[in-house]
């Protein structure tokens, strides 16, 4: 199965690789000659009780041969990757250093120019140790944790928690990490205190939520384990190559089928919490408005029944419980990712549905700029095809580039709309033969991408339909999810000079993944081996510039709210580089470039006095001091406080919102207040940029006159 541009990213690959971070591991003992008897705790051959199956030895050395000559990259795997492979397992166990000790990872060493050889010979008996090492320190921590809640809590000091350990250096002993850990249950304890718990309750949930920890390590099994260590070595390779273990490779092709029941979101482990990676668009998670990306999840419950602590549980027995029959409810408690007080919790309910390609398709809207213009929105969640349908001979087989058309269409006819907007801010890729199609719908034939096959052979795609279906001005709205397919239509709008992009940097994925199903090269006839997900392509625009890493840069950008190093191709240690290959012949269409200064300074302008944008300007500076903060205080009145500060302003907010629509004014928000519906400030305003092009349009003299001198 070959698939083009999707971003699948840390979606999928955080589905698998980061379940360590919520799980833990076992195997054989660990021993530091240099380290104090003290500080270093031997693990017993009699507590083994995991070890690699058969097979994991025939399908490590496949993952190693198709890793090294199918993939694009073409990695070879000696004594410098076995060093990364090390060194990225640890990570991934252990990032935030908060259960190894300095000796152990010394330890580890000895397996620094090992582990190629264990990969290629299939044994892999030092990763299962690695794994042993972390499942005893998992259970040592856990254990000091529960010890605590039988002492008294004090939030009066001023001491802190110190949540982000990522640079911190090992701790070089228990009693270190024991100072850690006792910040670490205060923080929680206080949370649930913050979340109108009695000191009881909280000592009650926090018991049930270590030894839950503990109970879910001892069901981590073989194949766990395995898929771990493969996920380490595949994403220092690149980050979208990745092992499917054979659960995980069911869950992909129910994704890949679109027939999940549940809420339509995917999930991610970070150390003992499930956080939301991403949405499913138009899915009932993404519809409900209550559920955003990074949202933690901290509780789970069925319809009316009570609430089940789910903080360090593995990930698939998370996702089981909130899978459901579609119609049914669950019900979510979550500490909102945009809460600018950590520990804040809010219990959301969700009505599962199936998720359908229907609700996967364009959508289209009119934004209505008084009686001077009508702007049509079409939103595109994904670049889809329904292959079968259309393999029947269905002559109404959906389609991004039919469906589209439809909808331009239709909005002419009824709305006589005078511009379009193409908004791709939630897509994260799709079909490539869409992404072609749906630009030949902008421009009368020509090169749209360019593919460079893993052995340096390049190929470039055309859209070969003469004529277009929308001729008028075009804007095409970006934000930092907008990938793969995205990327490649954007950008070739903006080669064209056909529209104008507007909104965020992109993500910058401009790879190619192909699906290698290991059970038939390994003969097995049912799914015991998984697959294999490798990057054999990579795209360029027909400028010759890859959309790898940097993405597509917007010709007007909007505040971004979280920086591509942050998220993104770029945030990614191991993604391939940004390059340049030849360009393709083809013709500019000159419609915008050379407005796109006046263009700037007028949407500037106008956004300084809308109240809604500036609310999203100082948010994002909010959430910026907010991700540059490693600690939180364990004070009960500071947090009170800070807390108090967040209330105060989202109610201000809310009542000019009220005042303003006629609404009566009130004096504080909770659960059951309906707030103002806010408009879209960034569809809005794109609207706004497009209409100012048309008058500029009727007299370009002034574009000139204005770029000419700005201060005029």
């Amino acid at each position: 199965m070959k698939l083009y541009p999707q971003t699948f990213t840390k979606k999928l690959l955080l589905t698998t690789a980061a379940l360590v971070t919520a799980v833990n591991f076992a195997f054989v003992a660990h021993a530091n000659t240099d380290s104090k008897p003290e500080d270093a705790v031997v693990i017993h051959d009699e507590q083994i009780d995991l070890s690699p199956l058969p097979k994991h030895l025939r399908s490590s050395r496949y993952i190693a041969h198709y890793m090294k000559n199918s993939h694009y990259k073409k990695q070879v795997l000696d004594n410098e990757q076995s060093a990364l492979v090390l060194d990225k397992f640890i990570d991934s166990l252990d990032g935030n250093k908060a259960y190894f000790l300095a000796s152990d990872v010394k330890s580890f060493q000895q397996y620094r120019y090992k582990l190629d050889d264990a990969i290629w010979t299939g044994l892999v008996q030092p990763a299962f140790h690695i794994y042993g090492v972390f499942k005893q320190r998992w259970h040592e921590r856990n254990e000091f944790a529960l010890s605590l809640l039988n002492e008294e809590f004090n939030f009066e000091g001023k001491d802190e928690y110190r949540y982000d350990r990522e640079e911190a250096a090992w701790s070089l002993n228990t009693q270190e990490l024991d100072q850690y850990w006792t910040a670490r249950v205060k923080s929680d304890a206080l949370n649930l205190v913050l979340a109108d718990k009695e000191i009881d309750k909280v000592k009650e949930l926090l018991t049930k939520r270590y030894k839950a920890a503990m109970r879910r390590v001892s069901q981590i099994n073989s194949e766990d384990v395995f898929s771990y260590f493969m996920n380490a070595y595949a994403t220092t390779v690149d980050p979208h190559t990745s092992y499917f273990s054979p659960r995980t490779a069911e869950n992909f092709d129910i994704d890949m089928k679109l027939s999940l029941e549940g809420i339509g979101a995917v999930l991610q482990t970070d150390d003992v919490y499930t956080r939301i990676s991403s949405l499913v668009s138009k899915g009932p998670a993404d519809k409900s408005g209550n559920l955003k990306v990074e949202d933690r999840i901290i509780a789970v419950g069925q319809d009316n029944d009570p609430l089940v602590d789910v903080v360090g549980w593995r990930l698939d027995d998370v996702v089981d419980l909130i899978r459901g029959d579609a119609g049914s409810q669950v019900r979510l408690e979550i500490e909102p990712a945009n809460s600018s007080v950590q520990g804040k919790t809010k219990v959301i309910s969700i009505i599962r549905e199936k998720v359908k390609l229907e609700e996967q398709g364009a959508k289209s809207e009119v934004i209505k700029l008084g009686d001077e213009l009508n702007v049509g929105v079409i939103e595109l969640p994904k670049f889809y095809i329904d292959f079968e349908a259309k393999s029947k001979g269905d002559k109404d087989y959906k389609s991004t580039t039919r469906d589209v058309k439809k909808l331009i269409d239709e909005m002419r006819e009824s709305e006589n709309i005078g511009a379009l907007i193409i908004d791709l801010r939630h897509n994260g890729g799709g079909s490539l033969g869409e992404a072609i199609g749906l630009t030949g719908l902008f421009i009368d034939q020509g090169p749209v991408v360019q593919e460079k096959r893993l052995h340096g052979r390049v190929q470039t795609l055309y859209d070969r339909d003469s004529g277009v279906a929308w001729n008028g001005p075009l804007a095409v709205l970006v934000s930092g999810s907008s990938a793969s397919a995205s990327e490649i239509f954007a950008g070739a709008i903006q080669d064209y000079d056909r529209g104008l992009i507007v909104g965020e940097q992109t993500f910058g994925k401009g790879t190619v993944q192909n699906i290698i199903d290991l059970n038939y090269y390994l003969g097995y006839e049912d799914n015991r081996a998984g697959a294999l997900k490798l990057t054999i392509d990579k795209f360029y625009r027909i400028t010759g510039e890859s959309t790898q890493l940097k993405g597509v840069m917007p010709d007007i950008s909007y505040p971004d709210p979280i920086p591509r190093k942050d998220f993104g191709e770029a945030s990614y240690d191991s993604a391939l580089p940004w390059d340049t290959i030849p360009s393709v012949r083809f013709k500019k269409e000159e419609r915008v470039g050379t407005f796109v200064d006046i263009l700037t300074k007028k949407h500037k302008e106008r956004v300084k006095t809308n109240r809604e944008f500036q609310y999203i300007v100082s948010d994002i500076e909010e959430l910026r001091v907010r991700r540059e903060r490693t600690a939180v205080s364990l004070n009960i009145k500071s947090r009170k406080d800070e807390r108090t500060e967040d209330k105060v302003k989202k109610l201000e907010r809310e009542n000019i919102r009220r005042k303003e629509s006629g609404k009566e004014l009130v004096k504080e928000i909770d659960e059951d207040t309906e707030l103002v519906e806010v408009k879209d400030v960034k569809l809005n305003e794109t609207a706004n940029i497009l209409a100012d092009l048309i008058k500029l349009k009727k007299q370009p003299s002034l574009a000139q006159v204005s770029v000419e001198k700005p201060n005029s």
